[in-house]
Protein backbone atom coordinates (compact mmCIF):
# COMPACT_ATOMS: atom_id res chain seq x y z
CA UNK A 1 0.00 0.00 0.00
CA UNK A 2 1.04 3.73 -0.65
CA UNK A 3 2.82 5.30 2.26
CA UNK A 4 3.16 9.08 2.95
CA UNK A 5 4.62 8.79 6.34
CA UNK A 6 7.00 11.52 7.22
CA UNK A 7 5.15 13.74 4.43
CA UNK A 8 4.04 17.06 5.01
CA UNK A 9 1.44 17.96 2.01
CA UNK A 10 -0.34 21.30 1.43
CA UNK A 11 -3.49 21.98 -0.22
CA UNK A 12 -4.89 25.08 -1.36
CA UNK A 13 -8.84 24.94 -1.43
CA UNK A 14 -9.13 22.35 1.07
CA UNK A 15 -11.94 22.99 3.57
CA UNK A 16 -14.42 21.02 1.79
CA UNK A 17 -15.29 19.13 -1.56
CA UNK A 18 -12.38 17.83 -4.13
CA UNK A 19 -9.49 19.38 -1.93
CA UNK A 20 -11.05 18.17 1.51
CA UNK A 21 -10.85 14.42 0.17
CA UNK A 22 -7.64 15.03 -1.37
CA UNK A 23 -6.11 16.16 1.99
CA UNK A 24 -8.17 13.29 4.43
CA UNK A 25 -6.86 10.96 1.66
CA UNK A 26 -3.41 11.66 2.02
CA UNK A 27 -3.69 12.38 5.61
CA UNK A 28 -5.19 8.17 5.46
CA UNK A 29 -2.01 7.45 4.20
CA UNK A 30 -0.10 8.93 7.15
CA UNK A 31 1.17 12.73 5.74
CA UNK A 32 0.54 15.53 7.87
CA UNK A 33 -1.47 18.11 6.39
CA UNK A 34 -1.98 21.94 5.85
CA UNK A 35 -5.52 23.19 4.82
CA UNK A 36 -5.81 26.22 3.36
CA UNK A 37 -9.34 27.98 3.42
CA UNK A 38 -10.46 31.05 1.97
CA UNK A 39 -13.58 32.30 4.06
CA UNK A 40 -15.20 29.01 4.96
CA UNK A 41 -13.44 28.63 8.65
CA UNK A 42 -16.20 25.79 9.36
CA UNK A 43 -15.60 23.64 7.08
CA UNK A 44 -11.91 24.11 7.77
CA UNK A 45 -12.16 23.56 11.37
CA UNK A 46 -14.27 20.80 10.74
CA UNK A 47 -11.73 19.23 8.03
CA UNK A 48 -8.98 19.17 10.67
CA UNK A 49 -11.00 17.72 12.86
CA UNK A 50 -11.29 14.45 10.53
CA UNK A 51 -7.94 14.34 9.88
CA UNK A 52 -6.57 14.39 13.54
CA UNK A 53 -8.74 11.80 14.28
CA UNK A 54 -6.58 9.78 11.78
CA UNK A 55 -3.48 10.43 13.71
CA UNK A 56 -1.48 12.57 12.16
CA UNK A 57 -0.70 16.58 12.35
CA UNK A 58 -2.99 19.02 10.62
CA UNK A 59 -3.03 22.81 11.10
CA UNK A 60 -5.59 25.43 8.65
CA UNK A 61 -4.36 28.42 7.36
CA UNK A 62 -6.67 31.43 5.83
CA UNK A 63 -5.02 32.49 2.57
CA UNK A 64 -6.75 34.65 -0.61
CA UNK A 65 -5.61 32.40 -3.01
CA UNK A 66 -5.39 34.90 -5.72
CA UNK A 67 -3.16 37.19 -3.89
CA UNK A 68 0.06 36.64 -3.73
CA UNK A 69 1.43 38.01 -0.11
CA UNK A 70 -1.21 35.34 1.29
CA UNK A 71 0.42 32.59 -0.65
CA UNK A 72 3.90 33.45 0.72
CA UNK A 73 2.00 33.38 3.99
CA UNK A 74 0.67 30.01 3.54
CA UNK A 75 4.03 28.34 2.96
CA UNK A 76 5.32 30.01 5.96
CA UNK A 77 3.26 29.21 8.06
CA UNK A 78 3.35 25.47 6.65
CA UNK A 79 7.04 25.47 7.17
CA UNK A 80 7.02 27.08 10.86
CA UNK A 81 4.41 24.27 11.74
CA UNK A 82 6.01 21.33 10.51
CA UNK A 83 10.00 22.26 9.43
CA UNK A 84 9.38 21.58 5.41
CA UNK A 85 6.78 20.96 2.37
CA UNK A 86 6.76 17.51 0.61
CA UNK A 87 3.68 17.47 -1.40
CA UNK A 88 1.75 20.62 -2.90
CA UNK A 89 -1.66 20.29 -4.62
CA UNK A 90 -2.87 23.51 -5.95
CA UNK A 91 -6.30 22.76 -6.05
CA UNK A 92 -8.38 26.21 -4.93
CA UNK A 93 -10.62 27.62 -7.72
CA UNK A 94 -13.78 28.78 -8.98
CA UNK A 95 -16.28 27.26 -11.73
CA UNK A 96 -17.97 29.52 -14.73
CA UNK A 97 -20.90 27.37 -16.65
CA UNK A 98 -23.08 27.65 -19.39
CA UNK A 99 -21.87 31.29 -19.96
CA UNK A 100 -21.63 31.93 -23.70
CA UNK A 101 -18.46 33.57 -25.14
CA UNK A 102 -20.78 36.88 -26.60
CA UNK A 103 -22.60 37.28 -22.69
CA UNK A 104 -19.30 36.47 -20.00
CA UNK A 105 -18.45 40.14 -18.74
CA UNK A 106 -15.38 41.41 -16.73
CA UNK A 107 -16.02 40.56 -13.71
CA UNK A 108 -16.42 36.61 -14.23
CA UNK A 109 -12.97 36.83 -16.00
CA UNK A 110 -11.45 38.81 -13.65
CA UNK A 111 -12.22 36.81 -11.16
CA UNK A 112 -11.69 33.03 -12.71
CA UNK A 113 -8.16 34.29 -13.98
CA UNK A 114 -7.46 35.98 -10.48
CA UNK A 115 -7.80 32.68 -8.97
CA UNK A 116 -7.54 29.97 -11.43
CA UNK A 117 -4.82 31.60 -13.43
CA UNK A 118 -2.95 33.50 -11.33
CA UNK A 119 -3.21 31.88 -8.47
CA UNK A 120 -2.55 28.22 -9.64
CA UNK A 121 0.79 30.29 -10.84
CA UNK A 122 1.90 32.01 -7.93
CA UNK A 123 0.99 28.98 -5.53
CA UNK A 124 3.11 26.65 -8.28
CA UNK A 125 5.85 29.24 -8.04
CA UNK A 126 5.88 29.28 -4.01
CA UNK A 127 5.54 25.32 -4.44
CA UNK A 128 8.86 25.50 -6.52
CA UNK A 129 10.85 27.43 -4.18
CA UNK A 130 10.15 25.68 -0.76
CA UNK A 131 9.47 22.14 -1.64
CA UNK A 132 12.25 19.60 -0.59
CA UNK A 133 13.86 17.77 -3.02
CA UNK A 134 12.26 14.52 -4.50
CA UNK A 135 8.92 16.63 -3.87
CA UNK A 136 5.82 16.58 -5.90
CA UNK A 137 3.60 19.30 -7.02
CA UNK A 138 0.28 18.82 -8.40
CA UNK A 139 -2.06 20.88 -10.66
CA UNK A 140 -5.78 20.42 -10.24
CA UNK A 141 -6.68 20.99 -14.09
CA UNK A 142 -10.54 20.35 -15.69
CA UNK A 143 -10.93 18.28 -19.13
CA UNK A 144 -12.74 21.83 -20.04
CA UNK A 145 -8.81 22.89 -20.64
CA UNK A 146 -8.45 19.86 -23.10
CA UNK A 147 -11.69 19.22 -24.96
CA UNK A 148 -13.62 22.89 -25.81
CA UNK A 149 -16.92 23.11 -24.82
CA UNK A 150 -19.89 25.83 -25.66
CA UNK A 151 -20.23 27.96 -22.50
CA UNK A 152 -17.24 27.04 -20.51
CA UNK A 153 -14.49 29.27 -22.76
CA UNK A 154 -13.78 31.84 -19.66
CA UNK A 155 -13.81 28.93 -17.29
CA UNK A 156 -11.34 26.44 -19.74
CA UNK A 157 -8.88 29.46 -20.93
CA UNK A 158 -8.50 30.20 -17.69
CA UNK A 159 -7.56 26.32 -16.70
CA UNK A 160 -5.85 25.75 -19.86
CA UNK A 161 -2.14 28.81 -18.81
CA UNK A 162 -1.47 26.05 -15.54
CA UNK A 163 -0.77 23.16 -17.48
CA UNK A 164 1.91 25.12 -19.65
CA UNK A 165 3.75 26.01 -16.73
CA UNK A 166 2.69 22.80 -15.69
CA UNK A 167 5.34 21.40 -18.02
CA UNK A 168 8.32 23.96 -18.12
CA UNK A 169 8.30 24.06 -14.32
CA UNK A 170 9.08 20.03 -14.57
CA UNK A 171 12.13 20.88 -16.68
CA UNK A 172 13.19 23.72 -14.79
CA UNK A 173 13.13 21.09 -11.51
CA UNK A 174 13.62 18.03 -12.77
CA UNK A 175 17.01 17.96 -11.81
CA UNK A 176 16.15 18.07 -8.09
CA UNK A 177 14.07 15.20 -7.90
CA UNK A 178 10.78 17.26 -8.31
CA UNK A 179 7.64 15.89 -10.08
CA UNK A 180 5.36 18.39 -11.97
CA UNK A 181 1.66 16.94 -13.03
CA UNK A 182 -1.53 17.95 -13.65
CA UNK A 183 -4.69 16.34 -12.91
CA UNK A 184 -7.26 16.45 -15.61
CA UNK A 185 -11.02 15.49 -14.20
CA UNK A 186 -14.58 15.65 -16.11
CA UNK A 187 -17.15 16.94 -13.83
CA UNK A 188 -17.10 16.19 -10.35
CA UNK A 189 -19.56 14.85 -8.24
CA UNK A 190 -20.00 16.94 -5.07
CA UNK A 191 -17.10 19.30 -5.56
CA UNK A 192 -16.96 22.75 -6.93
CA UNK A 193 -19.79 23.78 -8.74
CA UNK A 194 -21.90 20.52 -8.02
CA UNK A 195 -21.12 20.24 -3.73
CA UNK A 196 -24.45 18.83 -2.16
CA UNK A 197 -26.20 18.72 -5.45
CA UNK A 198 -27.94 15.79 -6.60
CA UNK A 199 -25.99 14.74 -9.70
CA UNK A 200 -29.31 12.25 -11.18
CA UNK A 201 -31.36 15.31 -11.69
CA UNK A 202 -32.83 15.91 -15.18
CA UNK A 203 -30.73 18.94 -15.44
CA UNK A 204 -27.30 17.00 -14.89
CA UNK A 205 -27.79 13.89 -15.83
CA UNK A 206 -27.02 14.51 -18.98
CA UNK A 207 -23.05 15.05 -17.88
CA UNK A 208 -23.73 11.14 -17.20
CA UNK A 209 -25.06 10.11 -19.88
CA UNK A 210 -22.72 11.85 -22.76
CA UNK A 211 -19.55 10.00 -20.88
CA UNK A 212 -18.86 5.98 -21.59
CA UNK A 213 -19.23 5.17 -18.20
CA UNK A 214 -22.08 6.54 -17.25
CA UNK A 215 -21.30 8.63 -14.46
CA UNK A 216 -19.66 11.45 -13.26
CA UNK A 217 -15.67 11.93 -11.95
CA UNK A 218 -16.00 11.29 -8.15
CA UNK A 219 -13.97 12.49 -5.61
CA UNK A 220 -12.41 9.10 -4.73
CA UNK A 221 -11.28 8.78 -8.75
CA UNK A 222 -9.56 12.14 -8.49
CA UNK A 223 -8.07 11.51 -5.33
CA UNK A 224 -7.14 7.84 -6.78
CA UNK A 225 -4.87 9.64 -9.29
CA UNK A 226 -3.61 12.87 -6.31
CA UNK A 227 -2.04 9.54 -4.39
CA UNK A 228 -0.30 8.22 -7.58
CA UNK A 229 1.14 11.67 -8.60
CA UNK A 230 2.27 12.30 -4.68
CA UNK A 231 3.88 8.84 -4.07
CA UNK A 232 6.93 7.47 -4.88
CA UNK A 233 5.05 5.22 -7.58
CA UNK A 234 5.22 8.20 -9.74
CA UNK A 235 9.47 9.37 -9.23
CA UNK A 236 9.27 8.97 -12.97
CA UNK A 237 6.24 10.76 -14.24
CA UNK A 238 6.74 14.73 -14.79
CA UNK A 239 4.96 16.93 -16.92
CA UNK A 240 2.41 15.02 -17.48
CA UNK A 241 -1.33 15.84 -17.84
CA UNK A 242 -3.76 12.63 -16.21
CA UNK A 243 -6.82 12.99 -17.80
CA UNK A 244 -9.33 11.17 -15.36
CA UNK A 245 -12.80 10.84 -17.48
CA UNK A 246 -13.64 7.61 -18.00
CA UNK A 247 -12.46 7.18 -21.52
CA UNK A 248 -14.43 10.03 -23.00
CA UNK A 249 -14.30 12.88 -25.40
CA UNK A 250 -15.07 15.82 -23.41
Amino acid sequence: MTDLKNKVALITGSARGLGRAIAERFAGLGADIIINYSKDSFSANEAVVNIQALGVRVIAVQADISKPADIENLFAEAKKAFGKIDIVVANAGVELADVPVTDFTEEQFDRLFAINTKGTYFTIQCAAKNIEDNGRIINISSTSAAFPFPGFAVYGGSKTAPNYLVEVLAKEIGYRGVTVNSIVPYAVANAGIFTGMDTHTPELKWLSDMNPMKRMATVEDVSNAAVFFASNLSSFVSGQHLIVNGGGSQ
